[in-house]
């Protein structure tokens, strides 16, 4: 049996009459750009997420980029963050002509490490960037205290984990700005790119609702040189439908990832995802720490069976990014886990018996069965 790594289709065909009705409304009335279905939906997103505002743009990237314009984030500041992460987080940084500055990542969760992040914090530090990894909330009570204590604010990647929880508060609430994706493979997603920003400040919404309108206020009056970004009535009305179903999604997905837990639990070879106590992993990926990764990889290949490596080389080793001057070794914990993660089929649709046919593959590549 093959198992795909994702298949959109299934999800879509279980609500396709609720999403053609949006659709249908949103080309009856002729509102194409913001209007009343951005609108509701940022309404519905600011209520779930737990916090005052909500902005609709244009993708998860612009999310990044406008969040730190809205703080002020300018050429010459440093913003820090993880090297392992989608390259948007740190490409929103050289957008506003600042510099990333990169922290190394906690083992076990992925995410950037907080005990790490004083020593590399100097005059120009403006901004922290932690990102949520594979729907994993980063380890708060450190963060926050140093955000504090240090005034330097937090933007939230929260592109892969919308929902997830820390100490019963969704993430997106807790910086100065959350910052969510909308992609097709994300836990919520729409039908191309689209993007959402979260904020308690009413000055920092104010300004982000501006740049995303390309500097305006009032038509054709610009107070400030701003982007194209607006999220689409198209995207928000399919967004509305599928926000609907986003914790029974959730609950499966953790459903599925309990279930291989179980079948992968006795093979010492396989490292499955650790959850911070007190907290809420969404599963936007499930990702294991296999012995031979690469082999393994190759292997369920053979079998027909979907596997991703998120991520295969870390930011600081790429070369669109050298002249930051980083070197093999910099971070070593971001390099182990750039040659070790491997991440498995765990969308909300998959069987339990596609998730035994991949635990059946994988302890057989390991002579367990």
């Amino acid at each position: 049996m093959s198992v795909p790594f994702f298949d959109l289709k299934r999800q879509i065909a279980s609500i396709k009459l609720e999403l053609s009705s949006a659709i249908d409304s949103v080309i009856d009335s002729g509102a194409f750009i913001l209007g009343p279905n951005v609108a509701a939906l940022e309404k519905h997103a600011a209520d779930y997420i737990g916090c005052k505002h909500a902005i609709g743009v244009a993708s998860g990237t612009d999310a990044l980029h406008l969040a730190l314009r809205g703080i002020n984030i300018n050429p010459g500041d440093e913003v820090i963050t993880t090297p392992f992460t989608f390259v948007a987080t740190i490409d929103a940084i050289y957008y506003c002509g600042a510099k990333p500055v990169f922290v190394d990542i906690e083992p076990n969760t992925y995410n950037l490490d907080p005990l790490q992040i004083k020593k590399k914090i100097t005059k120009k530090t403006k901004a922290i960037i932690p990102v949520h990894l594979y729907g994993q909330s980063v380890n708060f009570d450190p963060l926050l205290k140093l955000s504090k204590d240090l005034s330097i604010p937090i933007i939230e990647d929260c592109a892969q984990a919308i929902g997830a929880e820390y100490h019963q508060q969704k993430v997106g609430s807790f910086g100065a700005c959350g910052c969510f994706s909308f992609f097709p493979t994300k836990n919520l997603g729409c039908f191309g790119d689209g993007g959402l920003i979260t904020t308690n400040d009413d000055k920092i919404a104010d300004t982000i609702r501006v740049f995303r309108a390309i500097g305006s206020r009032k038509t054709y009056h610009y107070d400030i040189i701003g982007y194209n970004s607006r999220l689409d009535a198209l995207q928000a009305a399919i967004l509305l439908v599928r926000f609907k179903y986003l914790d029974e999604w959730t609950r499966k997905r953790r459903h599925n990832a309990n279930l291989y837990k179980k079948l992968l639990k006795d093979i010492p070879e396989i490292t499955c995802p650790y959850e911070l106590p007190d907290s809420l992993h969404v599963f936007n990926q499930f990702t294991i720490r296999p012995k031979d990764r690469d082999e393994l990889f190759e292997f369920l290949k053979t079998k027909g069976i979907g596997a991703m490596v998120y991520y295969p080389l870390s930011l600081h080793l790429q070369a669109a990014f050298a002249e930051l001057g980083h070197h093999k070794g910099d971070f070593p914990e971001s390099e182990k886990a750039q040659d070790q993660v491997l991440s498995l089929p765990i969308f909300p649709e998959l069987s339990e018996d596609e998730i035994r046919e991949v635990c059946f593959a994988i302890r057989s590549f390991y002579g367990k069965n």
